[in-house]
């Protein structure tokens, strides 16, 4: 999938409101349902069914659901090899589930990453060093809609 088409996507979403479990652009969504609404308009349809979740995921089963998912359907890689149309995971404390996800805008010397969260719409932001702390994994978009 090539990373302009992927970036353009998701910029589209921006000023999406947040909407918890929610993924209609321009209505609202949730960082998941962000990347979930990217992944229809990249391959038609998302690739599992997402069961209803808590704003605390799946913290005290201590199950990484949101890492698997991703490890199923994306394709990990290294962080350093990061580009744009990358997506990233992330832990938003030490030792806790990965539970919040972005997409790479731009990678390079000023990277961006482009995500929803709480309180907030989708918005850009810089990959600031304690983002990129908190990244738990790098993956990229299968070829084929995996």
């Amino acid at each position: 999938m090539q990373a302009e088409t992927i970036v353009s996507a998701t910029r589209e979403w921006i000023g999406t409101p947040y909407v918890h479990q929610a993924s209609c652009k321009g209505a609202g969504t949730d960082c998941l349902g962000l990347l979930r609404g990217v992944w229809r308009e990249l391959y038609g349809q998302e690739p599992e069914l997402v069961p209803a979740y808590t704003q605390d995921w799946s913290e005290p089963q201590r199950d990484e659901r949101l890492l698997h998912a991703a490890q199923r359907h994306l394709v990990q890689k290294p962080l350093e090899q990061m580009q744009g149309g990358d997506v990233l995971l992330f832990r938003m404390r030490s030792k806790s589930v990965a539970k919040h996800v972005g997409i790479v805008a731009t990678a390079g010397a000023a990277p961006t990453f482009i995500h929803a969260y709480s309180g907030h719409s989708v918005v850009e932001n810089a990959l600031t060093a304690p983002w990129r702390r908190r990244v738990a994994a790098c993956f990229s978009f299968p070829q084929n809609g995996g």
